[in-house]
């Protein structure tokens, strides 16, 4: 029994947040990764809450048209000690869930523990073993930052989960 080709998918990811919203793009085709851009949406600090998410919002809907990804991948909120702060954050999520969702994308979610133990291997993996592995799994990146470094471990994380949720489906499990 033949298996159906795998066709490649362009895959956004998001790693919200109000002061900088990191974004990476990398095209999947089986385990092979292509980076192809990553940068931050960056609102002013000096901006009211409801600008901010306005500037995520146009910010991510530039990446969406200038990059036409087909899916979609975004950091998990985790609840902190100050819930304010996460409260401000989810909004950051929402906005960053909602514009994949309005282009008609598939929109996954993923722990940021997840995300490590895919990309390094730990659940507990540092900012800074996220960016070594990065540099091996796609040598062409060079985020600009740590925000859009972990957008594209999201982006990773998507890749690798969707290709097993493929095979699991492909022999019936």
């Amino acid at each position: 029994m033949s298996q159906p080709p795998i066709r490649s998918v362009r895959i956004l990811g998001i790693d919200p947040g109000l002061r900088r919203t990191g974004w990476g793009v990398v095209e999947s085709e089986g385990n092979r990764l292509v980076y192809v851009a990553c940068g931050s949406v960056e609102p002013k600090d000096t901006l009211p809450l409801a600008e901010r998410l306005l500037a995520i919002h146009d910010g991510l809907t530039k990446v969406l048209a200038e990059h036409a990804p087909a899916e979609a991948a975004v950091e998990q909120t985790f609840v902190n000690k100050d819930g304010a702060a996460t409260l401000k954050l989810g909004q950051a999520r929402g906005v960053a869930m909602l514009v994949p969702a309005m282009h008609g994308l598939l929109v996954a979610e993923y722990a940021p523990n997840l995300v490590k133990k895919t990309v390094v291997g730990a659940g507990h993996a540092d900012k800074t073993q996220i960016q070594m592995m990065l540099k091996i799994l796609l040598p062409k990146a060079e985020p600009n930052s740590a925000d859009a470094a972990d957008a594209l471990a999201i982006a990773i994380t998507h890749a690798h989960h969707r290709v097993a949720a493929q095979r699991l489906k492909a022999v019936g499990a």
